[in-house]
């Protein structure tokens, strides 16, 4: 299933599951029992119908987080998960009128992911980058409808990315592990922290990201310098003035102290010159690499910096106020300049071409209530510039077509913005916006 989760209507469709197909699934000794009903669900003893096979495994069990694809069996000792790898088996389930390259891309990336599944198993999880990870998918960037599709595919097969391949830079190595290793390995790591509280047994922490991750940051998982509680003030300074740090975490293996900045050591000797460098160490927060980043804004206020736990719960990297200011001006500039071109255009349009033309062309119906020029998108330019009557009213001595397909490219890089894709806007991309701009600003006539 191209891009798709496979689920039991999938398999109830396709003749492999029937109706009333009973299942079992051991847990602690007790056997559950479900029944497959025509809808695709499973329903329990107890009455209660699921689609998750997952869900279905908890509720039976009453705790627990299960992979109910494995656990689930039929009477032949079959489990559901073998009757998904049957359905898989032909890729290209999914994909509309798929070309020869289609077929080919989901054919080989069909046999990396079962080849993935059979590693993760032997404990030798295939690793791999991000940016190769995405070339599975024949693209070069993540985007939320690619994320998607890169989860449900990965689940198909019982797999997910460790760490999250969308809450970390493309550059970043990754390994496709089983789903209940990521499980069991997530339970044990888990510890309540102190800027956020651990995630609850609802939590899809593979589901793909909204918006920019704390692990996004290069900082966030590039490593830390630390001292022991048992460090000297020399050590700490000398390790400091060395990497031009400004705050330095205390840790014992994986066990976080605190950290020491120049203005705690600088306080600790001011009381008294004397006192031991546990005096210099103050509380320092920790955070997932997973979180949303707009959620620490109000710890680097308080605090200026926190720590970062990669997913296996050890510290793995700082994130200090400077690196998300850097990280939130790099996206600063682009979001002026779409604002720029947007009020460009629409102004040009405006003194060019009727509303009602352009109600005509974008909003026929009338479903979407197109009141004055302010209403209208990125996308709507686009629809109304490819009318030649209204491109005509321009006046402007460009090809029109090129125009238009320029003006795409950008309507593009404004969902990479304001969908926060995760990865950096391709070089080109901000030039691409001020030429328009400077093309804009030639044809203007309210300007000339």
């Amino acid at each position: 299933m191209t891009g798709r989760r496979v689920t039991l209507a999938n398999l109830v469709d396709a003749g492999l599951l029937a109706e009333s197909t009973r299942l079992t699934f051991e847990c602690a000794g007790v056997s559950h029992t479900a029944t497959v009903t025509a809808a695709g669900q499973l329903e329990l003893a107890d009455g209660q119908r699921l689609w998750s096979p997952s869900q279905a495994a908890a509720a039976a069990a009453g705790e627990g987080s299960f992979d109910g694809w494995q656990t689930w069996i039929l009477e032949d000792g079959t489990a559901l998960d073998r009757l998904r790898q049957r359905f898989l088996e032909t890729p290209t389930t999914g994909i509309t009128s798929p070309s020869i390259a289609d077929v080919t891309l989901a054919a080989q990336r069909h046999e990396e992911l079962k080849h993935a599944r059979e590693q993760a198993a032997n404990g030798t999880p295939v690793t791999l980058t991000v940016t190769e990870l995405l070339e599975w998918w024949g693209v070069q960037r993540r985007s939320s409808i690619t994320s998607d599709k890169i989860v449900a595919e990965l689940a198909n097969h019982s797999l997910v990315t460790s760490p999250n391949f969308d809450s970390v830079p493309a550059f970043t190595t990754v390994q496709l592990i089983s789903a209940v290793q990521h499980t069991e390995a997530t339970e044990k790591s888990h510890h309540t922290l102190s800027v956020d509280e651990s995630p609850t047994a609802d939590t899809d922490e593979d589901a793909p990201v909204a918006g920019p991750t704390v692990g996004m940051l290069p900082s966030a998982l590039g490593g830390v310098t630390s001292v022991s509680p048992h460090a000297t003030f020399d050590e700490a300074i000398t390790q400091m003035m060395l990497n031009d740090y400004s705050q330095l975490p205390v840790l014992s293996g994986r066990t976080l102290h605190g950290a020491v900045t120049w203005k705690s050591i600088a306080r600790a000797r001011h009381a008294n010159q004397k006192a031991p460098f546990s005096r210099a160490i103050i509380p320092a927060r920790d955070v997932l690499y997973n979180q949303d980043l707009i959620d620490i804004l109000p710890a680097l206020t308080e605090s200026e910096f926190v720590l970062v736990r990669d997913q296996t719960n050890a510290i793995a990297g700082i994130v200090t106020a400077s690196d998300v200011a850097s990280a939130y001006g790099a996206m600063a500039t682009p979001f002026l300049l779409i604002g720029e071109f947007d009020r460009r255009l629409r102004r040009i349009l405006s003194s060019s071409i009727e509303l009602r033309e352009i109600q005509a062309l974008c909003d026929p119906e009338g479903d979407r209530s197109i009141k004055e020029f302010d209403d209208l998108s990125i996308g709507d330019y686009q629809r109304t510039l490819e009318n030649k009557d209204a491109w005509e009213k321009l006046g402007w001595p460009l090809e029109r077509k090129v125009f238009i397909a320029r003006l795409d490219q950008i309507r593009g890089i404004r969902n990479d913005l304001m969908h926060f894709n995760p990865d950096p806007l391709p070089d080109d991309a901000v030039q691409k916006i001020r030429h328009m701009i400077a093309v804009l600003r030639e044809y203007d006539q309210e300007e000339s």
